[in-house]
């Protein structure tokens, strides 16, 4: 391939670098499980080192404070607030506190009993759906957004309203955004803030059986109010976006391996396997940012000085052929698969378990339901850095 590793970095900051990473993610890893890349930001590389750090209380996420220093206008941006003052961008005690609260309400038995819901919407949409259409907007946009909306309790007919607001949002979450997106994702997070604190009040005053009115009550003892509202928003942001590229994401490499999609239509119990080499092969969520509390050695005389920036790069880590041999190979049938895909330690994604539940229910019903399921024409990236999907996956389902 010939490429060095900083002409392998610097790809990734290309478009046409991002479209395929993982060649890029080979020399780099090959340089080194970790080495300096800008000023005073390191990069992390494989898998047992990523999975390592990613549990590490020696560090740390950029938090408010760390904003009030680098960007003391992030406040007026109410799309950046939403994300800085949740707990995605919150360390201890704060973190753990809001965690602990969250996870009281987003539990197991609550996630489990949304096996029926998502069951139905993916089967209506299925069954909507037109013998050519988009993926994406069709199938993999709607079904997340639904189901994150059947838990928080809000109406069906507001979900294209909220899906169109956490797109805009989701911007947010990238190195590298433009002007007029940050002005959009300030417009949604104040609109979805508004929506949420009315909201907030209807279940205050009547709560009902849904994960807004566990947070409400929640609320009363352990958040404050701009904790609960960065939180609800969070929980809509986060359990839409990521899942909407495991669902495109997967259905491209099940097409592009009929044989594998072949045995999955034929046994839905192989969908746990299947979701999680899926999430090793194209991770939705490509890159995660912690930073050293105290100076840190590592392995090799390696030492960070604290204050350094760790760019964990999941998807380098989840081809790691250290730690999974021919990684370039999508083989649900591969052992002992655990993909770096949701973070890991006290930051592991909360909404883990509904995201792969909807994978799980979807791939099975999508490949029953539409036997002849192809790719109708070429499918289009999003050029995005660290949430890795599709923005069209135009399919024909041979009806």
């Amino acid at each position: 391939m010939g490429m060095d590793y900083e002409t392998a970095v610097a790809s990734l900051f290309q478009p046409e670098g991002r479209l395929d990473p993982y060649p890029a993610y080979d020399v780099i890893r090959a340089h080194a499980p970790v080495f300096p890349a800008f000023e005073n930001q390191w990069f992390i590389t494989t898998h047992a080192l990523v999975s390592r750090l990613l549990r590490d209380p020696g560090l740390r996420v950029a938090d408010a404070r760390d904003y009030d220093r680098s960007w003391p206008g992030w406040r007026e941006n109410r799309g950046v607030a939403s994300v800085v003052l949740s707990m995605l961008q919150t360390n201890p005690p704060d973190h753990s506190r809001v965690r602990r609260a969250a996870a009281a309400t987003f539990t197991p038995r609550r996630v489990a009993a949304m096996r029926d819901v998502i069951t139905a919407q993916a089967t209506e949409l299925i069954d909507e759906m037109p013998a050519e259409a988009d993926f994406m907007s069709a199938f993999a946009y709607p079904l997340p957004i639904a189901v994150i909306c059947a838990l928080l309790g809000i109406p069906e007919s507001e979900r294209r309203w909220f899906r169109q607001r956490a797109a805009d949002l989701t911007v947010v979450l990238e190195p590298i955004s433009s002007e007029e997106e940050m002005r959009r994702a300030d417009k949604a997070g104040r609109e979805l803030e508004a929506y949420f604190t009315g909201l907030i009040a209807d279940r205050r005053h009547t709560p009902r059986e849904d994960l807004t009115s566990a947070l409400v009550a929640a609320q009363e003892t352990v958040l404050t109010g701009e904790e609960l509202l960065a939180n609800l928003v969070l929980l809509l942001v986060a359990g839409f976006e990521t899942t909407t590229n495991l669902l495109g994401s997967g259905l491209k490499i099940l097409m592009d391996h009929p044989g594998q999609a072949d045995r999955l239509r034929s046994d839905a119990e192989l969908a746990p396997a299947f979701v999680e080499e899926i999430l090793r092969y194209d991770s939705p969520v490509q890159l995660t940012s912690r930073f050293t509390v105290g100076p840190l050695d590592l392995d090799g005389g390696v030492s960070l000085p604290a204050g350094a920036m760790l760019t964990m790069l999941l998807g380098s880590a989840n081809r790691d052929p250290a730690r999974y041999p021919d990684p370039h190979r999508f083989d649900p049938d591969r052992p002992n698969v655990q993909p770096v895909s949701f973070g890991g330690g006290a930051h592991y994604c909360l909404g883990a378990p509904l995201a792969r539940l909807e994978a799980q229910v979807a791939f099975p019903l999508l490949l029953r339901r539409l036997p002849g399921l192809a790719p109708a024409s070429a499918p289009v990236r999003r050029d995005r850095l660290v949430l890795r999907g599709f923005a069209s996956l135009p399919i024909t389902s041979g009806a």
